[in-house]
């Protein structure tokens, strides 16, 4: 055993806005890695609908509700030595928090594993957060940490206008948001020094309008660190993360600005004392080289569960490893089963995050999209393209293509379009989308009111071009509308001709395909873990076997009414399937899931859940029998 080490490992409770399924995921992987190395896990969470909660992930089980009290009865209880609170979101952080500030760590000589509550604290508490990075030399928003309204007052007469309030320690951005006028900062502040559990608020200067990136960084205690994913929002400073399209890796910065930033999270996550994953993210000026530090999550975040499906590498897994006393370059990376885990990830290939939302069930809901997350899953897709990555999690998100944005938006009046774009919307690139095709406003305009990268909106300007030029007679543009992920169903919507006519075009022409492994290090090195997705570029890495197998498909973005659960039951159904014999085969585009670990099935695929896709799936494969009911309404529709 371990030293002995009897590890408590606390989970995230309930999924809600901001705090979903990614900790499922984390925490599962946490709690496997322990028991490899020997440790006895106990496991607390409230939630059970999950992977975690399965009595085969930790050897004691408690489905308690997440309070001080709960989780002192069981310290009392289990006399766990060390306890892992750093892979169950903010929850499990707060509850940690308690614990300690209560005494109990002290009384029954319980140790953190891993990034320290010192460290913790630096990153949480905003004031604390602020004097570190000033240590640190990095720049910080004009700010002040108040935690009074009086104190607000005085912040405003000195700095004005708008403003953006942070609350402290609380998840999604919860309680914040962005004042306009002093009537709105008065109002969010007070909103978010009640929904703080320190009742405390970071106010800043607004730097809306900057573009924003964020670093996924993994260090050991031993100072070895390396960037395991950068990421970008297609929208500036202004819309949460978990709300904004997102591409990885960075697209629109310089060279000199991605050194400067790897720099600079180097240094924080060093100076910080961080041990494991830590997310950190950067306000870019628009036109100068110079940043801002946002935000550093000295834990694994919502954002690493993308950065380890999008890449391939691990990050809860290898966190737990280095919480356990090991070093980077000791620890063998679990996809090539060759490098090292120190080996930074390289991605030959484009990962585009687009974020579901629960508006179509409340019509009545403001769809205006701030600094507090409204989004409650989120569908991931990879490509060669930008154009094909975008629009594969576009449809993977369940969102309307038709066939590039929603019918109503066809016929919808001019006027109704731009203010889904000036509101910031959910539909803000669909409808820039359609006002491109009307003519009605350029790329130019379309950047000075957004301060979107001209990048981005010239991503959309590629797929109406294409769209505007499809000739099915011809070869080259059939492809070429392919690689830029355009289905056989929108062609077909383009040229007005029956979806069987495509197909059949595509056939003539030998168009099919690719599937390629994700692999962490862009095929520089073999990999024998069979992680895909698909593509129209390059030669397919698939080798059907012959042995009897079926395919799962998993239940795609958590949405209302579909949730957690069917991840859970998507799992199971693999393992059930192992026993009995078969090769099994997952199809999932759910980032934040268990059932998108590499290691649950013998074959993953991140694609869509569409019958489009899933069918070149079962082609490639040459699978003929599937499974459907596990997965909820999406895989029974897709089917």
């Amino acid at each position: 055993m371990q030293d002995n080490k009897k590890v408590m490992v606390i989970g995230s409770g309930p999924i809600v806005i901001g705090q979903a399924a990614e900790f499922d995921y984390s925490g599962t992987q946490a709690c496997q890695t322990l028991r490899e190395a020997g440790c006895e896990v106990m496991l607390m969470n409230s939630n059970p609908a999950t992977i975690m909660t399965d009595p085969s992930t930790a050897d004691h089980i408690y489905i308690e509700a997440m309070t001080l009290e709960k989780a002192t009865a069981i310290i009392k209880r289990e006399r766990p030595t060390h306890l892992l609170a750093t892979v169950g979101g903010q929850t499990a952080l707060n509850l940690a928090l308690s614990l300690e500030e209560a005494g109990v760590l002290d009384h029954y000589k319980v140790k953190l594993l891993g990034t320290s509550l010192e460290t913790i604290r630096d990153g949480e508490d905003r004031e604390r957060f602020k004097q570190r990075m000033l240590e640190l030399g990095q720049p910080l928003p004009i700010s002040q940490t108040i935690e009074t309204l009086a104190e607000l007052e005085g912040f405003m007469e000195t700095s004005g206008v708008p403003l953006v309030i942070r609350p402290a320690f609380t998840l999604g951005g919860t309680g914040g948001g962005i004042a306009e006028t002093k009537a709105e900062a008065r109002a969010l502040a007070a909103n978010g020094l009640q929904a703080s559990p320190i009742s405390q608020c970071l106010v800043e200067a607004s730097i809306a309008g900057y573009k924003e990136v964020e670093y996924e960084v993994m260090r050991d205690a031993f100072d070895t660190t390396i960037i395991v994913c950068n990421m970008e929002n297609i929208d500036p400073v202004g819309v949460h993360t978990g709300d904004s399209v997102v591409f990885a890796p960075i697209q629109s910065i310089s060279d000199q600005m991605n050194q400067l930033l790897r720099t600079a999270a180097r240094e924080i996550v060093s100076a910080l004392g961080v041990v494991g994953g830590c997310n950190i993210q950067f306000a870019i000026h628009p036109t100068e080289q110079k940043y801002y530090v946002i935000e550093v999550n000295p834990r694994v975040s919502r954002s690493s569960a993308l950065a380890s499906k999008a890449t391939g590498y691990p990050i809860a897994k290898l966190a737990t490893r280095l919480a356990l006393g090991e070093r980077l370059d000791n620890c063998i990376n679990p996809v090539t089963k060759e490098t090292m885990a120190s080996f930074e990830p390289t991605m030959d290939y484009i990962t585009a995050k687009v974020p579901c939302f629960p508006f179509d069930l409340f019509p009545e809901s403001d769809r205006a999209l701030g600094t507090q997350m409204k989004a409650t899953g989120e569908s991931m897709a990879m490509g060669k393209t930008l154009e094909e990555a975008l629009q594969k999690a576009w449809r993977g998100a369940g969102i309307e293509q038709a066939p590039l944005y929603p019918r109503w938006m066809k016929h919808a009046d001019t006027t109704e379009l731009w203010n889904e774009v000036k509101q910031i919307t959910d539909r803000r690139l669909l409808a820039i989308t359609a006002l491109l095709d009307r003519k009605e406003t350029t790329l130019e305009q379309v950047v000075e009111l957004t301060q979107i990268q001209p990048l981005f909106i010239t991503v959309l300007e590629t797929l109406l071009s294409i769209q505007e030029t499809l000739d099915l007679t011809s070869e080259d543009s059939l492809l070429k509308a392919k690689r830029h992920g355009f289905t056989d169903q929108q062609i077909a919507d383009v040229l007005e001709v029956p979806v069987d006519s495509v197909q059949q075009k595509r056939q003539e022409f030998g168009i099919q395909p690719a599937f390629q492994m994700i692999d962490t290090c862009a095929a520089e090195f073999s990999s024998p873990t069979p992680y895909f997705y698909g593509s129209w570029s390059g030669q397919t890495e698939v080798t059907p076997s012959t042995q009897k197998k079926v395919t799962v498909l998993g239940p795609a973005p958590i949405r209302i009414g579909q949730g957690i659960e069917f991840d859970y039951c998507s799992v199971h159904a693999v393992r059930a399937l192992e026993k009995a014999g078969y090769e099994t085969i997952m199809i999932n585009n759910n980032p934040e899931t268990v059932s998108t670990d590499f290691e649950v099935a013998d074959h993953l695929y991140v694609e869509p859940l569409t019958i489009e896709d899933v069918v070149h799936v079962l082609e490639a494969e040459q699978c003929r029998q599937v499974l459907v009911q596990f997965g909820g309404q999406t895989a029974i529709t897709s089917s």
